[in-house]
């Protein structure tokens, strides 16, 4: 499937901000399940490229004058390839058990614990997990609206209901609590449904040597939509734009995202 991605995030502020450093986790790398056939990220000036802890490229966007508005773009083609398993990450170093690290997103309470556990059969991990993000969307139907970016995964937990990424966090936190790592994943998801929306978040669970997929909204393993964009062991180590800023007052953002399939593939 040939995927046509256009990203825009647009920030204004009520009076002039000093300083701002945006980091952005917005460039996809080529691997088994994704070829990027062109990418390229609109900025108002030169940003430094890198390479984050977690091996996703990382663009550090920096303005030392004041400002009041800002506008970051992405834009590219990406054919995806596979539908299977990663056995290891290209040129990763990173041993999976740091991905057993609990954070304060996905600190797993005794309520999660007691519910990870009543679907775990140590003789069958793959299909105890498969059962685990069944009865977890169950339990938290998608709802949009229903939570804010900095709930935990005990809150949503206990309040019964979430988006993709709270979906993510309370399934970290369950795998996390019966010794499987499990890390975070941001991207892009072509569907036709409208309720949800282009720009997405999963989990990689490590099992038997290799990373399994989990997208717990959509209760399914395939990633035949999705593209990958970063890994983290939670949203703050892998969403697309995370920043910081010196000044401006109120602050208004808004964030589109669309991603079309495209037909012809000449």
């Amino acid at each position: 499937m040939r995927l046509n991605i256009e990203h825009k995030t647009w920030y204004a502020w009520e009076h002039p901000v000093k300083l701002s450093t945006q980091y952005l986790r917005l460039t996809p790398q080529n691997s088994v399940h994704q070829k990027i056939l062109s990418w390229e990220l609109a900025l108002p000036c030169d940003a430094t490229r890198t390479v984050d802890a977690y091996g996703n490229v990382m663009h550090v966007l920096t303005l030392d004058t004041p400002h009041q508005m800002l506008e970051i773009a992405a834009r590219g083609v990406v054919d995806i390839l596979d539908d299977g398993e990663l056995a290891a990450d290209p040129e990763s170093t990173l041993s999976p058990l740091i991905f057993l690290r609990g954070t304060p997103l996905t600190q797993p309470d005794s309520a999660i614990r007691d519910f990870a556990l009543r679907y775990w059969r140590p003789e069958a991990p793959l299909a105890s997990l498969e059962k685990l993000m069944g009865e977890l969307l169950l339990k938290m139907p998608y709802r949009p609206g229903s939570t804010q970016v900095s709930d935990t995964a005990a809150k949503v937990f206990a309040a019964g209901s979430g988006v993709c990424q709270d979906h993510s966090h309370v399934f970290l936190a369950c795998c996390r609590s019966l010794g499987i790592p499990a890390r975070y994943v941001s991207g892009y998801l072509y569907t036709d449904n409208v309720e949800h929306v282009a720009t997405h978040a999963w989990v990689e669970a490590w099992l038997d040597g290799s990373w399994h997929s989990f997208d717990i909204t959509n209760n399914t393993r395939s990633t035949r939509q999705h593209l990958r964009l970063a890994v983290g062991v939670d949203y703050l180590d892998a969403c697309p734009v995370r920043g910081m800023r010196l000044g401006g007052g109120g602050e208004d953002m808004l964030a589109v995202a669309a991603v079309q399939q495209v037909h012809s593939q000449q």
